[in-house]
């Protein structure tokens, strides 16, 4: 519906509601609380430790002790949920994936340690096998192929397996087809009809991933790339149907990966669908800003709070990003 206006200038003057601070507060159409974020956190083994990662400034890989501490500090601050992510070494991986099924691997860990320190403290778990496999891509492969009805078979157990660990979400982010429907069975069938499902519906092969695979320790290790399974960044009507077939298989919420340049998508996929969805501010995008920040180039405090207010305003419901703890500090104060 168009809009019309029956007065302009002088009699309509749009830079009345600007002029003071309380005014621009009123007249706001979109807002950011603590309550709007996940707080990425990349775990390692180890106690006590909390070791920097090279490419993302103000990131640090922390053990499960320190995790913890996060924990409790991101119930401080009003941030509700964490998304957890674990650094694997290479010695900790193989084709097979299989520590990605060990019940006391890093994230069962740190998720148990978690709910019995702060249990009001949401947990996403993070579903793929790219921090398992020797080869960095999210499913099992063979001869260069990514195999897709074996890796939701595993899927499936991997997810059971944080489910039992005490993570209220599921997250699967390898973009294998019916994936979804698959573990929503798998998890009902357990009794667990109570954990939810975040879908990375829109998962873009995506430029913006970089400072996470040094991260999680898969840079080194991936072979090749991941546009046969991971989304066309050309594409914008395939998002759509990626979404609704997630939906379809009972996918309780959805997700856009990257966000900042995919606002596009957060907007269709919400004014499509209305359901619950969600846009991870990826490691490049939170390196980025830091590297620009580091060097003078832009404010970066404004800068973060500018970016996470545009994806708020493109139409996601909350924000996965490494951000979380210093935006919440900030709007807290």
């Amino acid at each position: 519906m168009a809009l019309t206006f029956p007065q302009g200038f002088p009699q309509t003057r749009l830079r009345r509601p600007r002029m003071a601070e309380w005014s621009r507060r009123l007249v706001a159409e979109t807002r950011l609380s603590p309550s709007d974020f996940i707080w990425a956190i990349v775990l390692r083994a180890g106690r006590g430790e909390r070791e920097p990662v090279a490419s993302m400034p103000g990131v640090e890989r922390l053990s499960v002790d320190e995790a913890v501490k996060a924990a409790r500090e991101a119930k401080s601050l009003g941030i509700p949920a964490l998304a957890l992510f674990p650094f694997t070494g290479k010695a900790d991986r193989s084709a097979d994936a299989k520590e990605a099924l060990n019940p006391d691997n890093l994230m069962c860990q740190a998720a148990r340690a978690i709910k019995d320190a702060v249990p009001e403290i949401g947990l996403m778990a993070d579903v793929a096998l790219d921090p398992y496999t020797d080869h960095g891509h999210d499913g099992l492969m063979k001869d260069g192929v990514i195999l897709n009805d074996e890796t939701v078979d595993m899927l499936v157990e991997q997810a059971l397996v944080e489910a039992r660990a005490g993570f209220d979400i599921i997250a699967p982010s390898d973009m294998m087809d019916g994936r979804i429907g698959a573990i929503r069975r798998g998890l009902d069938s357990e009794g667990l009809m109570d954990v939810q499902i975040m879908s990375y519906a829109a998962k873009y092969a995506s430029g913006f991933y970089g400072p996470y695979r040094d991260a999680i320790g898969s840079s080194g290790v991936l072979k090749g790339d991941k546009r046969t399974y991971q989304m066309d960044p050309a594409n914008s009507d395939e998002a759509l149907r990626e979404v609704a077939l997630d939906i379809a298989e009972g996918a309780d919420s959805v997700m856009v990966k990257p966000a900042l340049a995919y606002l596009d998508i957060i907007r269709r996929v919400k004014e499509t669908f209305a359901m619950p969805t969600f846009a991870f501010q990826v490691s490049g995008e939170y390196a980025m800003i830091m590297a620009a920040a580091q060097n003078g180039w832009i404010d970066g405090e404004r800068i973060m709070m500018e970016t996470l207010l545009s994806i708020r305003r493109a139409g996601a419901n909350g924000v996965i990003t490494y951000f979380a703890q210093k935006a919440a500090k900030i709007l807290n104060d």
